[in-house]
């Protein structure tokens, strides 16, 4: 493995990003030999469920088991399609994907929809990074003059169309149902499950959603092979993973790992902490993941089961890093704030919910905090968990839970004292707690 990772091997910025770049990398090496040999298409997904590879989106779904969901035998269209919606605050790995490197996905749709039987597919790009849908469209346009999108690819039989389709901006459409809906033009807005993709998702027909690290991962399973996959990794979490570091770190960016390394591992990556400052807190898996202090995450792996055993979710590999300067009630009403906004409206614990729970935040912060409140927080966060449709809900409820719960000294001060624990004067001005200044 190349000390880049995968995914980002071999790449310069803008200047490598087209076919031929790809191809003398290697790329399109894959597609070619599976429709040369006609590979049973058993045999890919076979070889996708012992790479050990999960879902890169943020569920960490194991990619190979729900590509078998899609059933074989289904007559007509089936869709393949590929979630770039990439809203979740705290991530910016899959712009970067298609940025650099678009034929990596584009390969990796063909080789599932080749394994999955699938003629048809989409990907759903985030409408704020137009420029990126626009360089992803240049891309389909070089894959299909080469033959490897149409009827009849590269002689083999095997016929799949890919199209780019944008959204925009809207966080809802992030989650896979919500998504299939905007793309039939509707609101974007979760449908009520069962039924899965899998059995009805896009025009009703059978539909398998993977997110955009997922399918570019996909070309070097089947050239490395599952099991060599699954080594870079550890048991249940193959491969190497994306992080996108934000906060107070030297460097923000996105950094590429082996899954199981440890944090520390990462956070030197990024050139440690801002101004020698210390480790207060950690958001491991974008803003949707429930906080850990220092303590607990300078002990843990980078893997979605050592992740989970600490109380928190790898999610989309989005590390948010905060220093000792950071105000954890300020933090928490700026993430209270955009659930808030996000909630599409149509489950009422989510709707009324989440406007409870930023109102009460906000009034903690500016000194109108009353003692009940946090027993109120974890009342109404309780109350919207596992009682909507999506898991928006569950979103914003993680954040006030582990906010309270791991930091309730602050709360606390802040309802006492009418102020904040941390000295105004060492408190980090930033507008925003994932976006950070260089060292």
């Amino acid at each position: 493995m190349s000390e880049h990772g995968l995914i980002l091997a071999g790449l310069d910025g803008d200047r490598t990003w087209r076919l031929k770049d790809y191809v003398a990398r290697g790329g399109y090496e894959a597609l070619r030999k599976i429709l040369k040999e006609k590979t049973p298409p058993d045999a890919i997904i076979a070889e996708v469920k012992t790479s050990g590879l999960r879902g890169r989106g943020g569920a960490g779904f194991p990619t190979g088991l729900k590509w078998s969901f899609m059933p074989r035998s289904f007559p007509g269209d089936k869709y393949v399609v590929c979630n770039s919606d990439e809203g979740e605050p705290g991530t910016f790995k899959d712009r970067d994907i298609l940025r650099y490197n678009p034929h990596t996905v584009i390969e990796g749709m063909l080789i599932g929809a080749y394994a999955m039987g699938c003629t048809r597919g989409y990907n759903y790009i985030h409408g704020e990074i137009f420029e990126i849908y626009q360089r992803f469209e240049e891309a389909l346009d070089e894959a299909r003059a080469a033959g490897f999108l149409g009827q009849n690819i590269l002689g083999s039989g095997f016929s799949f169309d890919l199209f780019a389709h944008h959204g925009y901006g809207a966080y809802i459409c992030g989650e896979e149902t919500a998504l299939l809906e905007s793309v039939e033009g509707k609101k974007g807005q979760p449908r009520f499950k069962p039924p899965f993709p899998a059995a009805f998702g896009l025009y009703g027909k059978p539909t398998t959603v993977n997110n955009t690290e997922t399918f570019a991962a996909v070309p070097f399973i089947m050239k490395m092979g599952g099991q060599a996959f699954l080594n870079l990794g550890k048991p249940n979490n193959g491969g190497t993973k994306l992080f996108s570091v934000s906060g107070h770190v030297c460097r923000p960016g996105n950094y590429e790992l082996r899954l199981g390394s440890p944090f520390s591992e990462l956070l030197e990556m990024a050139g440690g902490m801002r101004a020698g400052r210390k480790l207060k807190a950690v958001i491991p898996g974008g803003s949707s993941a429930p906080v850990l202090p220092a303590e607990i995450m300078m002990n843990c792996t980078l893997d979605f089961d050592s992740i989970s055993r600490a109380g928190s979710m790898l999610g989309s590999g989005a590390v948010i890093v905060m220093d000792e300067t950071t105000c954890m009630v300020r933090a928490l009403e700026r993430l209270a704030w955009f659930y808030h906004e996000e909630s599409c409206g149509q489950c009422t614990p989510c709707r009324e919910g989440t406007g409870w729970m930023y109102r009460v935040v906000h009034r903690i912060e500016h000194g109108l905090g009353r003692p009940e409140d946090l027993d109120l927080l974890r009342s109404v966060a309780g109350n919207i968990s596992g009682r909507t449709i999506c898991a928006l809900g569950d979103a914003a409820a993680g954040p006030v839970q582990s906010f309270v719960n791991h930091f309730a000294d602050e709360f606390e001060y802040h309802i006492e004292n009418k102020k904040c624990l941390v000295p105004p004067a060492r408190q980090d001005t930033g507008s925003q707690i994932y976006v950070s200044q260089s060292c």
